[in-house]
């Protein structure tokens, strides 16, 4: 029974808008394994625009390995409605994302860059000074994000 569920969990994959060959699946797959790879790209299919998974979905990835948290915190999501899963986890980093980059679409000029956004999104997912950040950590997530996304792309 689980290899047949299995099975269509892999089906499901790769006919996902979210393909199994990206570099952002890939990066969760190889540090996460295969079921959190398949939360991952369930999370990217449920909170992220079609349209903007090319875009979006390797800056999840990046945000997974830049927080680089233990099981339940894996995204760095510390809101106490967060599901302490790595699903709930993943779902929450997306929808932030997705929603972080609509605010940022309305507000920018024409010609902005991926880093610009990643800039503007870690003032609001992880700003500098905030009072869970007592080590100031905080101050190198722009710089640890864009350094994933730019493998992941």
């Amino acid at each position: 029974m689980l290899s047949y569920v299995l099975q269509i969990l892999v089906a499901l994959v790769l006919l996902s808008p979210v393909s199994a060959q990206t570099n952002a699946y890939k990066a969760i797959l190889k540090k996460d394994g295969g079921e959190h790879a398949m939360q991952f790209v369930d999370a990217c299919v449920t909170n992220i625009k079609r349209s903007n998974r090319k875009a979006l979905d390797p800056i999840v990835a990046a945000i997974r390995y830049s927080e680089n948290g233990k099981a339940g915190k894996q995204f760095g999501i510390l809101h106490k409605r967060c599901p302490n899963t790595f699903r709930g986890q993943a779902g929450w980093c997306a929808a932030t994302v997705q929603k972080n980059y609509d605010r940022w679409l309305r507000t920018k000029p024409k010609e902005c860059t991926t880093q610009e956004f990643i800039v503007f999104l870690g003032a609001r997912y992880c700003p500098i000074g905030a009072d869970n950040d007592p080590t100031n950590l905080n101050k190198n997530w722009v710089g640890n994000v864009t350094h994933y996304y730019r493998k992941f792309k």
